[in-house]
């Protein structure tokens, strides 16, 4: 999953917007589509609750959301979720010089 914060005119009253991307890869289209069906399920049953407003997702499809238990496919994506939203760590100035000067 990524996701990105985007610009609007009134950041706090936009909604969350998924997008989802399922290749070809992982099948036909009847196999594409469920997956797809079921993504969007898992995030209205719960994970979606976890998703800021003013930001746009992406959730990129594996192979593994066509026949994994729904449960844990809505605990997949609130663990993306959190993870994405989670504050890093901040670089130290002796990592940044360093990774500046190659090495």
């Amino acid at each position: 999953m990524e996701g990105r914060r985007r610009k609007a005119e009134l950041p706090g009253e936009a909604p969350a917007r998924f997008g989802f991307t399922v290749t070809k890869k992982l099948g036909n289209a009847v196999r594409r589509n469920r997956i797809r069906r079921r993504l969007k399920s898992a995030i209205a049953a719960g994970a979606g609750g976890l998703a800021q407003s003013g930001f746009d997702y992406v959730i990129v499809a594996r192979s593994a959301a066509f026949d994994r238990p729904y449960r844990d496919l809505i605990a997949d994506v609130s663990r993306a979720l959190t993870a994405l939203h989670a504050p890093r760590p901040a670089k130290s100035a002796k990592t940044v010089r360093s990774a500046l000067q190659g090495g």
